[in-house]
């Protein structure tokens, strides 16, 4: 580790102090909090800030130069939140002190740098990752705060029955490919977490190659790509599959030679878990296909396809119900009408109740608080093998899917409107319509 030679602190590392006893409960309340460390002590200033987002579960920390100001935004629940306004001046030495802590060069201003430092705080360790980006009005920087209680297990990942029966059988296979796809920020690395924290046995031996690493899970070796050093996904994939591992995880497939190698492992006694970025599940066959892969080695090699967003809950402080619309009544019979007989829900009628929000002080007055994921699986059974090989358009083997009991994102999502969870509005924010 660097020692900062001006604060005799080390660098890489905060260390959280006692500044406050209690947590900081929404965002108002922080706004209050922040401004009186104005002016004043940069550490301290930067600690609190830190506290308060981990306090809130904001998974991104925002400084935005403008012309006359810095404003501090907070990403909670995937939406930004504006925290507070501070000077250019107050700016500063925040900078210099996220600069020297991540391990960025402090001299260079013109070009984007990232880095990486941990928070101490109670005896935790949270990784935060730092991203600096020359802007018009002086340097943006964003923190990624990667807070190890954002590892859950399979049971917390809040999975319809069904679902979670096929997920856990397919993790159970010794052999193949499970795919995940979805944007950046849809719970993707989360789910397959959750996965390797179900497969992690003393009797198996688990390797990741990741793009950074975002969480340390014990009884795992797990590696990150360094591009400058030669080592990026296909060669350390490479290199993995001869370290003689049971389970694989890759980041992220980007591009052909990962995509092949990846389809290779999972063809010969591999179980190869990874992301991609596709719209839907059905649409992750396209994605491998524009990458230059094949038909019968994608249908060959992959097990489940699983595509996921997530979508805010209603805050259960404040939330209120009405009664469905006629016309919603119509929309949501319509969708769910079809569901397989293995899909239990409740009766949809006139005097069906569906939240709507209010806000208050607990969700910052979003009326919402939490999130929780929607999802669609295509399993790739022997017959949805043989059409895969056929190459079909992304719609047709969306269509096979549902045909063959596939529940869509959207009507997941319906699913959780009816169990009081979510809204329609936030469902088709996130998802729109279909």
């Amino acid at each position: 580790m660097i020692k900062d030679p001006a604060s005799k602190k080390t660098t890489g590392v905060i260390e959280i102090s006692s500044l406050r006893a209690e947590k900081i409960a929404h965002v108002t309340e922080f706004t209050k909090t922040v401004s009186q460390f104005f002016g004043k002590n940069t550490s301290q200033l930067l600690e609190i800030i830190l506290t308060g987002a981990i306090d809130l579960d904001a998974s991104d920390i925002h400084f935005e130069t403008e012309e006359n100001q810095i404003k501090i935004r907070l990403r909670i629940d995937g939406v930004l939140q504006d925290l507070a306004n501070i000077s250019h001046q107050e700016y500063k030495p925040l900078l210099s002190r996220l600069k020297l802590v991540s391990g960025i060069k402090l001299n260079i201003n013109d070009r984007p740098q990232d880095g990486r430092f941990s928070i101490n705080r109670d005896k935790e360790n949270i990784e935060v990752r730092s991203s600096t980006l020359p802007a018009e009005y002086g340097e943006a920087i964003v923190l990624r705060v990667l807070n190890p209680k954002s590892l859950i297990s399979i049971e917390q990942l809040g999975l319809r029955d069904d679902l979670s029966k096929i997920f856990r059988r397919e993790i159970k296979k010794p052999n193949g490919m499970i795919i995940v796809t979805g944007p950046t920020g849809s719970g993707k690395t989360t789910t397959l977490y959750a996965f390797l924290k179900e497969v992690q046995d003393p009797t198996i031996k688990v390797v990741t190659i990741e793009d950074p690493i975002e969480y340390r899970l014990d009884g795992i070796s797990q590696t990150q790509v360094e591009p400058a050093k030669g080592y990026n996904f296909a060669s350390g994939l490479r290199a993995i599959v001869r370290q003689d591992p049971d389970v694989i995880l890759i980041g992220e497939i980007r591009d052909l030679e990962t995509a092949e190698i990846a389809l290779q492992a999972a063809l010969t006694g591999h179980l190869v878990f990874s992301t991609i970025h596709a719209n839907n599940a059905a649409g992750t066959i396209a994605r491998l296909i524009d990458l230059g892969t094949t038909p019968p080695s994608i249908a060959s090699a992959i097990n489940l396809i699983i595509a996921q967003r997530l979508i805010r809950r209603v805050c259960s402080k404040c939330v209120g119900f009405k009664n469905i619309s006629l016309e919603q009544l119509e929309k949501i019979g319509k969708e769910l009408g079809s569901l397989p007989k293995n899909v239990k829900i409740a009766e949809i009628t006139p005097q069906t109740k569906i939240p709507i929000v209010k806000g208050c002080e607990n969700c910052g007055f979003t009326g919402y608080k939490g999130r929780l994921g929607v999802f669609e699986a295509i399993i790739v059974d022997e017959e949805m093998d043989k059409f895969i090989i056929a190459n079909p358009p992304t719609s047709a083997l969306k269509n096979k899917a549902i045909e063959k009991g596939m529940i869509t994102m959207y009507q997941d999502g319906l699913i959780r409107v009816i169990e009081g969870l979510t809204t329609i509005e936030e469902l088709e924010r996130t998802i729109g319509t279909e």
